[in-house]
């Protein structure tokens, strides 16, 4: 494991440690596809994988590779160095929003995003993110202003370089947007772990942005995603484990990893009423448009 791995535990509501087993691998997709979204970094399940590990199980269902996704600087050089020397991955870089908010000062910040903007020159560095706005965990106004300031710095940097942008949008909807459209938004937007209903979807149709979903479109509450799946035209769409967060039914409360993929597109598939292959496949097509080839 890398020095920047970093490690969490799961509580049940007793208190008592959660089974954090790795389930077994899922049937294997006949057309391949890819994870757009994923924390390799972040250790996890009672016998944490090395990385590679990870995406050697996820070749064996069909997965052709993944983005691996910086939260701050310091996890971002890591994603960098991961994507430069592993054909599956291409890496993300960004100061997250949540990260942002916990700087003490505008300097601080800007020297660490200028840090970012370093790593934008990478050739495997295909997509600035994840950043955007979080009014879930951040409440005070000088984490709510910092979020601003770096998701704003953060799109500068993703259209100077002509990557795509991936969004971390939580109870956000419309200050996302309302930044997006008045500073003008990159060539390639990703919605990532999309959460949004159908106005959102129609907005994002609107504006040719892509929304990517996540294991939570399986949770029985979560409607208001399949139905946003549905609005979305078909090239727009995008999967993503986030890893080793937001497993899908019915693993919910264990450790996710991209070899799970094949579960999520196969639950979008049934819910589009479409083969999961020919979904897969097009997937795949959209996640090469949005950050180019891996095999370069």
């Amino acid at each position: 494991m890398n020095e920047h791995i970093r490690s969490r535990q799961f509580f049940d509501a007793d208190g008592n440690r959660k089974n954090l087993s790795y389930p077994e691998l899922p049937e294997p997709l006949l057309v391949g596809t890819y994870d757009n979204h994923t924390h390799l970094e972040i250790a996890d399940g009672d016998q944490p994988m090395d990385y590679r590990d990870h995406m050697s199980l996820a070749g064996e269902v069909g997965i052709l590779g993944a983005v691996q996704v910086g939260v701050t600087l310091e996890s971002s050089k890591w994603c960098a160095e991961v994507a430069a020397t592993d054909s599956r991955l291409l890496a993300a870089v960004a100061i997250h929003p949540n990260e942002a908010a916990k700087y003490e000062s505008t300097q601080a910040l800007d020297n660490d995003i200028e840090g970012i903007a370093l790593l934008a020159s990478e050739p495997r560095v295909r997509a600035i993110g994840e950043t955007g706005l979080d009014f879930f965990r951040t409440e005070d106004s000088q984490g709510i202003e910092f979020q601003q300031y770096s998701f704003e710095r953060h799109i500068a940097i993703a259209k100077q370089h002509n990557l795509a942008l991936q969004i971390h949008d939580r109870d956000a909807h419309d200050k996302v947007v309302e930044t997006l459209l008045r500073v003008g938004a990159p060539e390639k937007v990703v919605f990532h772990c999309y959460s949004g209903d159908l106005e959102l979807a129609k907005i994002c149709t609107d504006n040719g942005w892509y929304a990517s979903f996540a294991g939570n479109i399986t949770i029985k509450r979560n409607q208001h995603l399949r139905d946003s799946l549905k609005a979305m035209p078909k090239t727009k769409i995008l999967v993503e484990t986030d890893a080793p967060f937001l497993t899908p039914e019915p693993l919910r409360g264990g450790p996710n990893a991209p070899y799970l993929v094949p579960i999520t597109v196969r639950f979008m598939a049934e819910q589009l009423g479409m083969d999961a292959n020919e979904l897969s496949g097009q997937i795949a097509l959209n996640t090469v448009e949005v950050y180019g080839s891996w095999d370069n």
